[in-house]
């Protein structure tokens, strides 16, 4: 998300339908409240009833047709057998049960409860990113790219049993443009719409205020709620209605009242008369009966024993300390347990220490460079992280909307020496820490953190303290701290926000956000070009006059650098105990995370069953390769690379063969910029930059060309002892 903190895949890639309890009064039904409602035999075709499928493109209407050719396995494995539980253990309890309003931005809640419980009106395609029915079968944009008109489904249904017609988009919009959610960033993206008008019972249209290449991607991708509900409900009363309760969905999966154990654990049910379970897009997804979410707070250590004992079926390994040395033990060594890197292009994100620029100390820009420059993340990446990671210097890391030309704040003491001086620190006190030449205030601050984050924090800590800079460590459970930073009552936070595959800077960067509580702003970053570029952005339909936009964005973003950035990798390191199955890509294209064994992996019976015996008997069953790349392959098979990319190519070649490094670099970096997996522009840039003695940068580079498939990539690290 955030946007960064959403992917439809994030971008949210939001997929469907939930429950919760009700009363008779108003909103909360109970599992006994199900009714089952008739198939609609009275709304004509052309309003959208039965038929519509037969008159739709003549009145202008389009979808998605799925075939096995085209889509393959992408929607789910038709191996996939329904059963089984799948237990997860995670490292908070949300702080709340909603998907919309204040304090529901979370990964858990959109990872899980939107996922699973909440559609669009449309979802996309999860290796193309093409639309796709959701909610609606058929779409229409009108040639001024301003009116958008959408088919709702007659079969759909929330899990109350209700139809969901075009008052229930009404209702949803009119609850996100509702102040009292406490969700500014809300109002901001809804607000570029006029009110939704249904046309029929299930035709629904809405109009832009302004041509915005995205405006048809939030709008029908919008997780809906039902107006049955929500026409009793104001925004303050569906905060706390639904506070740890769950409104209806239309989705695959139910959280019953029952089923939610405040602060302990949730599940979730598969509905069995999910009104979709058996199109193209859904068959063989969401396989799991019950999908229970436990909570183990601010103990990893305590978490990762629990999933070695088989109380959690999956692991995520975050610590790259854990991975080289904590998971070679007898169910790994007998394949009892698999463990993998899987690769994938899933956006990197954004993490780091984020600086609360309205205060002191960091609303001056010399004291935040000097805190990055004391921030010796290669010492760190070697030290700590067995040099699994690359250096994060943008808000896009390592996608083609990065600007290349980002400070990257290589260790540099003596530079934040002179910053520090030059913003009034010349002296230290008989403690040894700074003190301002004019106020005698002494250069210390806070950052609140969990428990779990203390091996990343502490050196840092240290580092900052070698030259005066006091940085004190306070412990807070996640949503304590996640609540202050949200009333932007910090200094410094410790914080990642996940990344999406079509940039949306404007949640965070804004400047009417700035000063605004409970959004994604949480620096007070402001500036007038950068709100200049977010207008242009909204309206531009060019993806290249996109991806410069975006790289100015970054480049002022990262001249103000309200962000320390840390880390980053490009694949997600799992360990699971093999009693599951899943399709040959394990996780999906675009997002490529852990949480894609929810929606598509399953419980296989024989697999346990092989499992208990090898467990019982000692033995040992087949492991797999450490690496799986499925993605880079596919990459490497499909990827197009673009003429202006062959163009600068061939110029950059001109220009190696007449010893010209510098106008070769630029030609290369150019080509990839149009091309980012073009393979030998990576090569020949590795090249160029190991001649010059410059490995940080030559090395990555290599790692590109090999992922990418080039042989003479793959040999020379190979031949070097390097793992690519």
């Amino acid at each position: 998300m955030n946007f960064k903190s959403k992917l439809l895949l994030s971008i949210a890639i939001i997929l469907i339908g939930c429950g919760g309890n009700n009363d008779n009064s108003n909103s909360k039904k109970t599992s006994s409240s199900i009714k089952t409602h008739k198939k609609d035999s009275i709304t004509p075709a052309e309003k959208g009833g039965y038929g519509f499928e037969e008159i739709a493109s003549d009145l202008g209407y389009k979808t998605y047709v799925w075939t096995d050719e085209k889509d393959k396995t992408y929607f789910g494995d038709p191996n996939a057998k329904k059963g089984g539980t799948f237990n997860y253990i995670h490292s908070l309890f949300p702080r709340t049960m909603r998907v919309m309003g204040q304090n529901s931005s979370q990964v858990l809640n959109s990872r899980t409860i939107l996922a699973l419980c909440y559609e669009g009106l449309l979802s996309q395609h999860p290796t193309t990113l093409d639309f796709i029915p959701a909610l609606a079968s058929h779409w229409t944009i009108s040639d001024d790219k301003m009116t958008f008109k959408f088919r709702i489904n007659p079969d759909a249904r929330w899990w109350d049993g209700m139809p969901v017609t075009s008052e229930d988009v009404i209702a949803t919009w009119d609850l996100r443009m509702d102040e009292t959610i406490l969700s500014p960033f809300e109002q901001i993206t809804y607000g570029k719409f006029e009110r939704p008008v249904a046309e029929s019972k299930y035709i629904v249209s809405v109009k832009a205020k302004n041509v915005n290449w995205r405006n048809f991607l939030y709008f029908s991708t919008m997780a809906l709620h039902p107006n049955h509900i929500l026409k009793d409900l104001d925004g303050t009363a569906f905060l706390e209605e639904y506070a740890f309760s769950v409104i209806p969905g239309t989705g695959p999966y139910i959280i019953t009242e029952e089923n939610i154990k405040n602060q302990e654990s949730y599940t979730l049910d598969r509905r069995k008369d999910y009104w979709a379970k058996d199109t193209p897009f859904n068959r063989y997804k969401y396989n799991f009966d019950k999908i229970k979410v436990s909570v183990v707070k601010d103990n990893d250590a305590l978490q990762y024993e629990k999933f070695k004992k088989g109380e959690q079926d999956v692991f995520n390994v975050q610590r790259s300390r854990r991975w080289i040395e904590e998971t070679d033990f007898e169910s790994t060594q007998k394949g009892w347990i698999k463990k993998q890197r899987i690769f994938s292009e899933k956006p990197a994100g954004t993490s780091g220490y984020y600086f609360n620029m309205r205060e002191w100390p960091f609303n001056d820009k010399r004291v935040r460079y000097a805190f990055c420059y004391l921030y010796d993340r290669e010492k760190m990446n070697r030290e700590m992280y067995y040099n699994e990671y690359g250096m994060m210097n943008s808000l896009y890391s390592g996608s083609v909307y990065e600007n290349k030309n980002n400070n990257p704040f290589n260790y540099n003491p003596e530079e934040a020496i002179r910053l520090l001086k030059e913003a009034g620190y010349s002296k230290r006190n008989s403690d040894g820490w700074l003190v301002h030449d004019e106020t005698g205030k002494v250069l210390s601050f806070e950052i609140v953190i969990q428990k779990t984050s203390a091996y990343m924090v502490t050196p840092v800590q240290q580092m900052l303290k070698e030259y005066g800079m006091d940085m004190q460590i306070k412990f807070m459970d996640y949503n304590t701290m996640i609540k202050n930073v949200n009333a932007r009552n910090f200094n410094v936070c410790l914080l990642a926000y996940s990344g999406l595959v079509y940039p949306n800077p404007e949640g965070s960067l804004r400047s009417t956000l700035a000063d605004q509580d409970d959004n994604n702003n949480v620096w007070g970053f402001k500036s007038e070009r950068v709100d200049d570029l977010l207008d242009e952005y909204d309206i531009c339909f060019d993806q290249n006059r996109r991806i410069e936009i975006i790289q100015e964005i970054d480049g002022i973003f990262c001249d103000v650098h309200p962000i320390a950035f840390s880390i980053a990798r490009n694949y997600s390191r799992m360990m699971w105990w093999d009693k599951f199955d899943y399709p040959d890509w394990m996780l999906s294209r675009h997002a490529g995370e852990f949480w894609d064994a929810f929606y598509y992996w399953w419980y296989d019976e024989e697999n346990e069953i092989g499992l208990n015996k090898a467990i019982k008997n000692g033995e040992t069953l087949p492991k797999k390769p450490i690496d799986m790349k499925y993605w880079p392959t596919y990459l490497v098979n499909n990827y197009k690379i673009s003429k202006k990319s062959k163009d600068f190519f061939t110029k950059g070649w001109g220009f190696y063969s007449n010893k010209d490094n510098s106008n070769a670099i630029r030609c290369f970096s150019k080509a990839i910029e149009f091309s980012p997996n073009y393979a030998k522009a990576h090569y020949m840039l590795a090249v160029l930059y190991h001649y010059e003695d410059n490995w940080e940068i030559a090395l990555p580079h290599y790692k590109k060309a090999a992922e990418f498939g080039l042989e003479e990539a793959q040999d020379y690290l190979k031949n070097n002892g390097y793992d690519w």
